[in-house]
């Protein structure tokens, strides 16, 4: 029989081959996965150590011992592999918080080589405990080890945030990790606000940056900000320096991570000589178990400031951290930021704590199903006892039990395989309190698997225990550095026109693109999408905030300049994109400055729903959005108002009613309250368009179809909330419904805004005072089946 030849070019071949081997490299030698952060090699190290019973609580064993059981049945990559990846896993000066407790000598900062395995022994860490705790609960998928015979974890289990507490190096094909080690109290407190619903900005503030075993100083945070926002940044590290101003002596006690100590004080030595540090007469090391203590006699008339700049500026002693967030993440390297690392730890969590309660629930299931037997032995205890006496073999008494006491195979089997004499002498009470305690765990483990947030709470839980276990104080000191610029101070504080579209599309434009016109003209073009039409537009400055309310109640908050920057003819971005918006849409929005005010919002609904609530409520946002108002059902969100609690208000529906009441006649509520009736609607068919708050003379309305009109507000008598109000403009004929109101005096300026994105700047001034039962004056003019979407109002102030 003849073999077929199957032709290929000698490139290809080796194109495919080399991707397999970068392939390898990458997922199974050098780059972290984001689960436990560990590589394959020290999670094999671990494993082999689980099986050998090499625990924290049991003796040391010989590291020959771990380094051979390790590469004989898991990693067949050379024992020094092994054994080098074994020693730092035992380095304080290497892992933040260490997985291998070590006997001998394991290596130094001074940068010595550890003994050869043969001397040195080693144990697993309490820590490194809690990376394989529940793995033998079926928690985590297993592969086939390199030749076949066993089985080996894919990841391990890991309560502990590792691949962020203790980081992680390593070269690949093409790609690098390189990430910093952090402090675990702050690792785990982040990791909860997470799970809360914190943002990545609020995740900032308690995660403050790379802790590193070794100490030393962090100068600025801009580089850590764009390390956890992007995955990659560069940060500059340096040693603590102390001042014996007594002996004019500078003393080093800690240095850059990853920097042995012999190779500063040669740097140094070098950099004395070639005379780039000057005033340094002599260097003594005189580290011990203690600590390290470097001094460096300076002579007299050289200021220890300027030597210590000068060690700074020529030697390690100021050095870069390039971090890059490269893990092994759905089985594919991603460079990720903190908070993506964060939440896939979590969900890893959650699918951990998900398969346990499934085991422990069969386990559990299994163990009262035999119970239950046992009880039914015990009600029967003495024919039973009986006719196993009497049965010929096991199998006629297996089928006996069965039959005669309605028992399953397996319940017949646990009976038949206990001693006659355990048989008899079964204790009632003990098997009633254990199946009691079992049916309570069963229900337990039930109801942790039908609810996620049962299951976020032990998460919680967990952490917390770590956080007790193993927590302890920032080793590294963040300072300000030169270099940090607040990011605020790079874009001016620019008045601007923010633009929301119906499909939720977002932009802000200078205000001087939108030129003034007198009422009527055609307008300026803007642009949006097929289909599409703006909704609202906002004058504002970049560094406001903007807190953005949903028809269903919800609020979000983002600071002006993050919205994207456009012309008139840009679409803009869309809202899901910066906002974790859940089918509901951005129906009002406010700018303030700050929140530590005595100011108020007031929120309108649908039907006709005013709620009050101090403004101060609102300063704790969190990323998933907070209730801005509990909504009765089919009733929506329709705007929002900032006042100071002392105004009256004037509540606009489309069909052309209008009521005026005091601010004081709401009474102020908690922040998730529903709110009191503030106008009752006349139809089915009518509804709450706008409000304004009555702090100028005039009411300004505006209809679909460009028509609108001032009125005094003194036409619009002061009622008490809940009724039905009066006539506010005329909606039949070539008016059609109101759009929205607003309060305005003589100076103000307008922006229409129309359903084909057409726009008109004018004077409000050159829009007439009139009753309130009429029409009013055409604004702008529009095409057929083209409407007015919405308005805004440019103050007096504001004008050009």
């Amino acid at each position: 029989m003849t073999e077929k030849i199957t032709e290929r070019t000698i490139e290809k071949d080796m194109k495919e081959s080399y991707l397999d081997y970068a392939m390898s490299v990458i997922i199974g030698r050098a780059i972290p996965d984001i689960r436990d952060g560990l590589k394959p090699v020290h999670r094999r190290i671990l494993y082999a150590m689980h099986e050998l019973g090499n625990v924290y609580t049991k003796p040391h064993k010989k590291s020959a011992r771990v380094v051979g059981e390790t590469l004989g049945k898991y990693h067949p990559h050379g024992d020094m592999a092994i054994y080098d990846a074994l020693v730092r896993m035992a380095q304080p000066f290497s892992l933040r918080y260490m997985l291998i407790d070590g006997q001998g000598n394991m290596g130094s900062i001074d940068g010595d080589n550890p003994a050869a395995m043969r001397y040195t022994e080693v144990r697993m860490s309490k820590a490194a405990a809690e990376l394989l705790t529940d793995l033998e609960k079926e928690t985590v998928s297993w592969s086939d080890n390199f030749d076949g015979t066993l089985k080996e974890p894919d990841v391990l289990p890991s309560k502990l945030p590792n691949l962020l507490i203790n980081g992680s190096s390593g070269i690949a094909v093409g790609m690098a990790t390189n990430m910093p080690p952090h402090n675990l109290n702050e690792v785990i407190d982040g990791t909860i606000a997470v799970i809360d619903g914190a943002d990545e900005t609020e995740l900032l503030t308690i995660i403050q940056g790379p802790d590193f075993p070794t100490g030393g100083l962090i100068v600025g945070k801009a580089g850590i900000a764009q390390a956890y926002a992007t995955g990659k940044g560069i940060i500059k590290v340096r040693g603590r320096i102390e001042k014996d101003e007594e002996k004019h002596e500078l003393v080093i006690n800690e240095i850059p991570y990853q920097l042995a100590k012999t190779s500063l004080i040669e740097s140094i030595v070098k950099a004395v000589k070639t005379k780039k540090v000057e005033g340094i007469s002599g260097i003594h090391d005189r580290s011990d178990k203690e600590g390290m203590e470097v001094r460096i006699d300076v002579k007299k008339g050289y200021d220890l400031d300027v030597v210590e700049n000068q060690l700074y500026a020529h030697t390690p002693l100021q050095s870069t951290f390039g971090i890059i967030n490269l893990a092994i993440s759905n089985k594919q390297p991603q460079v990720l930021p903190l908070y993506k690392i964060i939440t896939e730890f979590i969900e890893f969590r959650k699918e951990i704590i998900r398969k346990r309660s499934e085991f422990e629930l069969r386990q559990a299931e299994e163990k009262a199903h035999i119970l239950e037997g046992l009880k039914v032995a015990l009600e029967n205890i003495e024919p039973i006892v009986d006719f196993l006496r009497k049965s010929k073999d096991i199998n006629e008494a297996r089928q006996g039990l069965m039959n005669n006491y309605s028992l399953t195979e397996k319940q017949a089997n646990a009976i038949l395989e206990m001693k006659l004499s355990k048989l008899i002498t079964l204790e009632r009470e003990k098997i009633e309190n254990e199946y009691l305690e079992l049916t309570k765990k069963i229900a337990w483990l039930k109801d942790v698997l039908a609810d996620i947030n049962k299951i976020l709470t032990i998460i919680k839980e967990e952490l917390v225990e770590i956080k007790e276990k193993y927590g302890d104080e920032r080793r590294t000191e963040l300072i300000d550095g030169e270099e940090d610029i607040d990011i605020e101070a790079l874009i001016p504080n620019d008045e601007v026109v923010v633009v929301i579209t119906n499909r939720g599309y977002v932009k802000r434009v200078g205000l001087d693109e939108y030129r003034a016109q007198h009422r009527g003209g055609k307008g300026v073009k803007g642009s949006t999408k097929d289909e599409d039409f703006v909704q609202d537009v906002i004058i504002t400055q970049n560094h406001n905030y903007l807190l953005l309310f949903t028809d269903k109640g919800r609020m979000f908050w983002m600071k002006v300049y993050r919205a994207p920057e456009g012309s008139r003819y840009a679409t803009g971005k869309t809202l899901v994109s910066l906002l974790e918006l859940k089918d509901e849409k951005v129906t009002s929005w406010i700018s303030v400055d700050k929140f530590d005010t005595e100011e108020h919002l007031m929120m309108f609904t649908k039907k006709g729903v005013v709620k009050k609530t101090a403004l101060e409520n609102f300063k704790n946002i969190r990323r998933g959005g907070i209730i801005a108002i509990t909504l009765k059902e089919d009733d929506e969100l329709v705007e929002v108002r900032k006042t100071d609690g002392k105004q009256e208000v004037i509540i606009a529906t489309k069909k052309g009613q209008a009521i005026r009441f005091k601010e004081d006649d709401v009474r102020e509520i908690g922040r998730t309250g529903q709110g009191v009736i503030g106008i009752r609607l006349k139809s089915k068919d009518d509804a709450v368009v706008g409000s304004a708050v009555c702090r100028k003379p005039a009411l300004l309305t505006i209809t679909e179809n460009g028509f609108g009109k001032r009125t005094s507000i003194d036409e619009y008598r002061l009622q008490s909330r809940g009724g039905s109000g009066v006539i506010n403009i005329k909606t039949e004929g070539r008016n059609g419904d109101v759009v929205g109101i607003r309060a305005v005096d003589d100076g103000d300026g307008i922006i229409l805004m129309s359903s084909r994105g057409q726009a008109i700047r004018t004077y409000v001034k050159d829009i007439s005072v009139i009753g309130r039962n009429t029409q009013g004056v055409r604004i702008i003019r529009l095409g057929d089946g083209e409407k007015v979407a919405t308005f805004t109002v440019v103050p007096k102030s504001e004008q050009e």
